[in-house]
């Protein structure tokens, strides 16, 4: 990805969160306020740089709070707070990767772990969007079109941005698909707009 595009990107990111139609969730018709930032793997480091421009200068400039959850730090923060940390670090190297998978997955599932950490994270209530990120991270024990599923309940009367490394390919006949890092179709996922299509 070209950095031009990327400048591009990030200032149209900064418009559209800034703005009077995105805060109120204006024309969305009763659809869930979840919007995706599809971006390169590769800009991963230049899109986290960008994040923190665009959080700075939506706050001192807008007067516009974002809360962010880091998918990958919420995982270590459940694991250590369920003292199961440790074990996990221990069992790691020796244990077949398939079975360590469904380890994580067991001790991470969306709905009965992520979602109520994450409802305990933004329940004050105290602040304008909500940013998700770490998707990339916590591939493959978590995967995100069951962490927005299940967001469906917890992230409500605010509008979330999911930073997501890969593409959202969206099709009139096949529906709507994250495919991460490019290559992995996690599932279909119907709710979420693309915020590079949206209008400042």
């Amino acid at each position: 990805m070209q950095t031009a595009d990327l400048n591009e990107q990030e200032a149209h990111l900064l418009a559209v969160l800034s703005g009077k139609r995105f805060l109120q969730m204006e024309g969305l018709s009763n659809e869930v306020p979840f919007f995706i930032y599809p971006y390169a793997p590769e800009a991963s480091l230049a899109v986290a740089q960008a994040k923190k421009r665009i959080k700075t200068k939506l706050s001192t400039q807008h007067g516009i709070t974002v809360r962010e959850v880091n998918l990958y730090d919420l995982s270590v923060e459940i694991l250590k707070e369920r003292g199961v940390w440790e074990r996990v670090l221990t069992v790691e190297p020796g244990q077949d990767k398939e079975d360590f998978r469904e380890l994580l997955q067991g001790m991470l599932d969306p709905q009965l772990h992520i979602a109520p950490a994450i409802r305990a994270k933004i329940e004050d209530d105290a602040f304008d969007i909500f940013f998700l990120t770490g998707i990339g991270e916590v591939f493959p024990y978590i995967r995100s079109h069951n962490v927005l599923n299940n967001l469906q309940s917890v992230v409500t009367g605010k509008p979330m941005l999911m930073f997501f490394p890969g593409r959202y390919e969206q099709s009139d006949t096949l529906g709507s698909s994250l495919v991460l890092f490019g290559r992995l179709k996690d599932d279909q996922y119907y709710r979420a707009k693309n915020i590079l299509e949206q209008e400042a």
